[in-house]
């Protein structure tokens, strides 16, 4: 069960995002929930695969707004990371970030 311990024990900045969410504890439980099983993430896995660069820039950069205000620290690292390679449009090999923000992602799932 997902509860603000938990997240907290992964390293979720909890306290800093329940600022963001009025203290309402449920209310940010629902958000984290919802934001985990959003389809962007397996979309952003996909576009980049594929080589759509520019997609997948807005589905990182979107991401990453999200985390960031779920203050869902060890998710955003990768998802920052990847977001600036995209806005540059680097072409690198995304394969060890796109693994670690599944493995992040996963862990989060577990919780739930």
């Amino acid at each position: 069960m997902l509860t603000v311990e938990n997240l907290r024990a992964w390293g979720a900045n909890v306290d800093e995002a329940l600022v963001r969410c009025l203290n309402n504890e449920s209310f940010y439980l629902r958000l984290v929930n919802k934001a985990l099983l959003d389809p962007s993430f397996d979309k952003l896995a996909e576009t980049v695969s594929s080589g759509d660069l520019e997609q997948g820039f807005d589905l990182a950069h979107s991401l990453k707004g999200v985390c960031a205000n779920l203050a869902l620290t060890p998710i955003c690292r990768p998802i920052e990371q990847i977001t600036e390679l995209l806005r540059s449009r680097t072409d690198t090999d995304y394969t060890a970030l796109l693994e670690e923000i599944g493995s992040k992602r996963s862990q989060l799932i577990d919780l739930l």
